[in-house]
């Protein structure tokens, strides 16, 4: 059984797989802050709510978006664990060919997410994200990573808006009961959700413009359950895809 972790801006994603089974997926909060002991505390916890002994974990595999925690991680993995997890990024195999001006920028969860989406999927495949950024991911018919979008997420859109308007509230990221909304809540309820989703749709398009054919979609990520549903086009929703690529990664690099 191995460890898998996605550090992310807003939340960090854990789970245990086995035989490239996963076994759960569970989201802590992203805090630079917090020292190697307290991560310690919430792994151990999160394995504890799903009753598994750390005796059980025989390797682990991290990728990360935010580089400061890196080293935290790392180290509260070596500390409760007893061995040092594998990190994505140069260096590791993935089997992925990157044709980006600089496939060494290109971020850790965005390989990993392809790398699941190829092996679950096949290709040619769109990847969307929904995380603190939205980001739209391409792979083409000849199994190349090629490109794609980041705009910003759900909840950064909808903490801008209440954070610069002095009368709009918090609300839930909920869909409306109607389109054409009949007060403030549902009035935003629309534009955040609704509008996200015909963002997705119109990217989709656009992208099958240029490539000049059509391909599957699959969504991932903590808000793609409240937006994908708007979507007009047939989109998977898989919030596994990321643990799963983190899986493919260290089956590639680890002999068994």
């Amino acid at each position: 059984m191995i460890l898998a972790i996605d550090i992310g801006n807003t939340n960090i994603v854990i789970g245990c797989i086995e035989d490239e089974n996963i076994l759960f997926v569970e989201r802590i909060s992203t805090d630079v802050l917090k020292t190697e002991l307290e991560y310690v505390v919430q792994i151990d916890a999160v394995l504890d709510l799903h009753e598994i002994d750390k005796r059980q974990i025989s390797g682990s595999i991290v990728s990360s978006v935010v580089p400061p925690l890196n080293r935290v991680i790392r180290t509260a993995i070596e500390k409760f664990f007893g061995h040092t997890p594998l990190i994505v990024g140069p260096g590791l195999k993935t089997g992925l060919n990157i044709l980006m001006d600089a496939p060494a920028t290109v971020g850790a969860d965005l390989i990993v997410n392809a790398v699941a989406g190829m092996r679950c999927y096949g290709a040619p495949l769109i990847m969307i994200d929904m995380g603190t950024a939205t980001t739209v991911s391409v792979l083409d018919e000849g199994k190349n990573y090629v490109g794609g979008m980041i705009l910003p997420g759900v909840r950064v859109s909808l903490d801008s808006l209440v954070n610069r308007t002095s009368q709009l509230p918090r609300i839930a990221l909920e869909v409306p009961s109607k389109m054409i909304g009949k007060n403030t809540i549902d009035c935003m309820k629309g534009g955040i959700i609704v509008g996200q989703a015909s963002a997705m749709d119109g990217i989709i398009d656009r992208m099958w413009e240029e490539l000049g054919y059509e391909t599957k979609v699959v969504a991932t990520g903590g808000l793609a359950p409240a937006v994908i549903p708007s979507c007009r086009h047939e989109i998977i929703i898989d919030n596994e895809l990321t643990l799963k690529g983190l899986g493919f990664i260290y089956e590639k690099n680890v002999s068994k």
